[in-house]
Parts: C-alpha cells; sequence; structure tokens
C-alpha cells in the first residue's frame, strides 16, 4: 500500500510545487512506483510536467465529484517515470461544491483509496491555503512534509499550519504525522537564510531535513520546459540538492519500516 504524504504550506511562492514535482521524479528515479496528485486548482505541478491544464478534458476534479473512475483520470507521465493525477480548471470550483457533499473532508480519501495499492508513494500537491481542498489532503495523507523558504517572514504562519494539522489529526484522520520540513530557496551567502536554517532547527529538533534546496535558476527555468530539474538539468545544483532530499526520505521510511517489524511481536505478546 503506497505510503500519502501531503506537500503544504497556506504562503505561496516557497517552492512547493516544484517539491512535489522533483520528489515525485527522484522516488520514481530509485525505483519506486509514483503517482503525484495535483490538487491544486491552479494547476502548477500538471503545467509543469508538460500539460495544457486548460484543454484537459478529465482531471481530478471529475474522479472528487465521483463522475469518474480515479484510474480513468490518471496519465503516465514518462519523461518524469511517474503517473500524475492532474488539475483542471474545474477544480477551482471544487472548494465550493464539496461543501453540499456528505463526508466532504474524506472525498480524496475515497479516491485514493481506490488506486492506493498501485503505487508506493502517493505525493499530492496541496493549494496555498488552508482550505477544503487542503483538508481533503491532509485526511487522506498518512504523512505531511512543509517546505519552509529560508527567507524574512519564513517561520510567519507556521504555528497556525501547525495548529490546522493538529486538528485534523484530532477530529479526521488520528493516524496524521508530521514528516518534517523541507528548507527551500536556500542561499548560503545570505545571513538572514542561514539564522532561518539555525531557528528551524532549533525550534524543530528532529523535523528539519538535512538537504537544503538551494535558489536556483535552473530550477526556476525547468518548469517552463515542462520538466523535472531530473530531465532538464540532472547535474545541477538543483537536482543534486532533490537527489540527496529524496534519500533522506527513503532511508527515514526504511528506519521505520524495520522499527516497527521489530516491535510487532511485541504488541502481539502484549497482555
Amino acid at each position: 500500500m503506497a505510503k500519502i504524504i501531503s506537500l503544504i504550506n497556506q504562503k505561496g511562492g516557497v517552492g512547493k510545487t516544484t517539491t512535489a514535482i522533483n520528489v515525485s521524479t527522484y522516488l520514481a528515479h530509485f525505483g519506486k512506483r509514483v503517482l503525484l496528485v495535483d490538487l491544486d486548482p491552479q494547476g502548477n505541478a500538471s503545467s509543469g510536467l508538460g500539460l495544457d491544464v486548460r484543454n484537459l478534458k478529465k482531471g481530478l476534479y471529475h474522479a472528487l465529484v465521483n463522475v469518474e473512475q480515479p484510474r480513468n483520470v490518471i496519465l503516465h507521465v514518462e519523461d518524469a517515470g511517474h503517473d500524475l493525477m492532474p488539475s483542471s480548471q474545474d477544480l477551482a470550483g471544487a472548494g465550493i461544491e464539496l461543501v453540499h457533499f456528505d463526508n466532504r473532508e474524506f472525498k480524496l480519501y475515497d479516491v485514493l483509496r481506490q488506486v492506493r495499492a498501485d503505487y508506493d508513494y502517493i505525493i499530492i500537491d496541496s493549494p496555498p491555503s488552508l482550505g477544503l481542498l487542503t483538508i481533503n489532503g491532509l485526511v487522506a495523507s498518512d504523512e505531511v512534509m512543509i517546505p519552509v523558504q529560508t527567507e524574512y517572514y519564513a517561520l510567519e504562519g507556521l504555528s497556525q499550519l501547525l495548529e490546522t494539522i493538529e486538528l485534523v489529526k484530532k477530529h479526521l484522520q488520528p493516524r496524521l504525522e508530521i514528516g518534517g520540513a523541507i528548507l527551500t530557496m536556500y542561499d548560503k551567502r545570505n545571513r538572514l537564510a542561514r539564522q532561518v536554517v539555525k531557528e528551524m532547527r532549533e525550534h524543530f529538533p528532529g523535523h528539519v531535513f538535512e538537504s537544503l534546496i538551494p535558489r536556483s535558476i535552473r530550477l526556476a527555468e525547468a518548469p517552463s520546459f515542462g520538466k523535472s530539474i531530473l530531465s532538464f538539468d540532472g547535474l545541477s545544483k538543483g537536482a543534486r540538492s532533490y537527489k540527496s532530499l529524496v534519500k533522506e526520505i527513503l532511508e527515514k521510511d526504511a528506519q521505520q519500516e524495520t522499527k516497527a517489524i521489530k516491535e510487532e511481536p511485541k504488541k502481539k505478546f502484549t497482555v
């Protein structure tokens, strides 16, 4: 069964979609079966992989409102090596339409449950807001990763985001965990950026990935060519950073799996 990870930050421009695309691509590069879910009505993850979202006839919206089976809206992105459940212009109205549905917070959960066995990882690119679509992404997920820009005001709104995650965990998805913060747009020449990294690691020990995603022209250019950084410039600093990040993710998951296997016999014989 796939591990489902939401990338979330209500602040825009923090590198969330770039991270979603490149984490998905590198997971596939390392041999994992991956589905990227574009939950953002802007459709940047879809267009960043070369799709024209304006002309898509089917997308995530159609699966959410029960018009289509999830497998009928999934596309394979040959260049990236993974599957994509694309956004479309219709998704912009989904946040309003879903309000009238029963169990509206669980619509994406129900969609992904139908395809979860087909993948090792499902990565959700959430909208830059804390609205109903984002809540759907959290409820559907096992884990949350938070891209944080290493610039002024980086920590602004982070406490609100963590409170929202905690509320979802308490009332809707008790198994939801915080996988960690991903520090993006890092410039080691910038004293403020170094200070943000230091503060993040002091305030959230053990919950900040070691890999730092740099501010990079090549990372910014890649989506305009409809490519991941691996396809666009696999030897660039940005490519090396995302490769390092995904190695961290895989190592952490392997350690958790090993720990779970060791603890399983203890659970069985506990009275």
